[in-house]
């Protein structure tokens, strides 16, 4: 087995760059007590300018006023760190999120869906760029190989096991994630390396370190197995924006809106399933306003479900102002992408009828898309029913002669001394039930103008015509 480690140095800083419109404007993360704060962070801005993470705030505004300063929040922090990890789990069955600031995927048996380690690994890198997350990536055949050789060096690629355990011989001891502060004591003791630790007599090193410092020795060499708590993906998806200012218009809420879409549709790329419905949030300082999108069938494109989420929130007036946006989606469905012709001649910017009919109802209404299909009832003003979505209809019609495309909402008379009976009659009886019972005699005609006409008149007579519909 292979094992890639996903370093995250600066995981709190980057999910909060992330959704703001200018991540390159000065900002610092800063956490303690309030007479003592401390900078937890700071971005690249930030840090051209003399601020460094451990500076006391105080410290830091008398260098810069203009850096923006915002609470380090532990609980987002752990959230993104799930979040990173369900993105990895598209990649591989076995992910795990044990260790802080990491993500440990086994990537061997996922060669053949995404290629050689190379390719794999810009995949990787392009997709957490896209994500707006930094990162350090290494391989190595033990997960905890991987972890150490990370934070040594970017891009780190170690497959064979003997050229691991002499790579890891030479790892400094304060560098090789032991356990506490076991590194930093050897360190002080003399012991610089992992091959200088493993030359002490195990006896000696357990009742000075404990047990812990040799398994973990056994297993970063894979000498024994190491048993990992992998991630298993929530049902549910359930992400949250603080704006970090009040917003009153619709325009300033799209740039959150796009950041939320494109976490939720890669955490259903993730479970290889779609969204039917999902509602947006809009928190205000005391209470919140819904949006509830919802769609025909389950979907998963980040451009169509924007689009929608979009057209839906500028229908809805904002009462007071948004201090943050949240999204919820319950209803996840497995996802059947819709068949394409291989040879597919659509120009480049058609768009699909998916797509252009949950647009349609987004701008129009739910209701105002429909299809019309064949009832059981003859009566030509009842024979057809509207019916929303792909759901079929639960009645089937009978075959019947060809009827008319232009049906009139009210039959007229037709006056037409000169038309020509081409087929017909075809008896009409029914409604008896209801009251509006029918007796008609339908038949096809031709006018003098060389028009199809469907028209009837009363059982066994060919007079008063009345005009029913047009042929095409």
């Amino acid at each position: 087995m292979l094992w890639a480690c996903i370093l995250l140095p600066q995981l709190a800083l980057d999910a909060v760059l992330r959704r703001l419109p200018d991540p390159h404007e000065p900002l610092a993360l800063v956490e303690g007590p309030a007479q003592l704060r401390r900078l937890h962070a700071v971005n690249d801005s930030a840090s051209q300018q003399g601020l460094v993470p451990g500076m006391r705030l105080s410290a830091a505004h008398a260098l810069m006023t203009q850096v923006r300063t915002l609470d380090y929040d532990p609980k987002a922090e752990a959230h993104w760190h799930r979040f990173l990890a369900a993105w990895a789990y598209r990649h591989s069955s076995l992910v795990s999120q044990q260790w802080s600031h990491a993500i440990v995927l086994e990537v061997q048996a996922s060669f053949q869906l995404f290629g050689p380690w190379p390719r794999f690994e810009r995949r990787l890198r392009g997709e957490l760029e896209t994500l707006g997350f930094r990162h350090r990536i290494a391989l190595a055949p033990t997960p905890r190989a991987a972890r150490v050789l990370v934070g040594l060096r970017d891009g780190m690629v170690v497959t064979q096991p003997a050229q691991m355990q002499a790579m890891l011989d030479k790892v400094p001891v304060r560098r090789a994630a032991l356990p506490g502060d076991a590194g930093e004591r050897l360190h002080r003791m003399g012991v610089r390396t992992l091959a200088a630790l493993r030359a002490l007599p195990s006896d000696g090193v357990r009742r000075r370190f404990g047990g812990e410092v040799l398994e973990h020795l056994r297993k970063l060499y894979g000498e024994v197995d190491d048993p990992l708590t992998c991630y298993a993906p929530p049902d549910h998806f359930d992400s949250r924006l603080e704006l970090g200012y009040e917003v009153e218009m619709h325009t300033a809420l799209l740039f959150p809106l796009r950041r939320l879409i494109g976490d939720l549709c890669t955490y259903l790329s993730i479970r290889d399933g779609g969204v039917q419905r999902f509602t947006l949030r809009l928190e205000h300082e005391e209470g919140h306003t819904d949006v509830d999108v919802g769609l025909l069938a389950a979907e998963r494109a980040p451009s169509m479900l924007f689009e929608l989420s979009r057209n839906r929130l500028e229908r809805v007036e904002i009462p007071r102002p948004v201090v943050a946006m949240r999204l919820l989606a319950r209803q996840l469905p497995p996802f059947i992408p819709a068949a394409r012709d291989l040879f597919d001649m659509r120009p480049q910017q058609a768009m699909d009828w998916p797509h252009l009919r949950e647009r349609l109802r987004a701008r129009l209404g739910d209701d105002a898309v429909y299809r019309l299909v064949a009832g059981d009832d003859p009566r030509p003003e009842r024979a057809w029913q509207r019916v929303v979505g792909d759901v079929l209809a639960d009645t089937t019609a009978p075959e019947r002669p060809p009827r008319p495309t232009w049906l009139l909402p009210h039959p007229v008379p037709l006056r037409d001394s000169r038309m020509r009976i081409l087929s017909g009659p075809e008896r009409l009886e029914s409604g008896w039930w209801d009251g509006d019972d029918a007796r008609r005699d339908y038949y096809v005609v031709e006018t003098a103008q060389g028009q199809r006409a469907w028209v009837f008149a009363a059982p066994g007579e060919q007079q008063g015509w009345m005009l029913q519909g047009w042929f095409a």
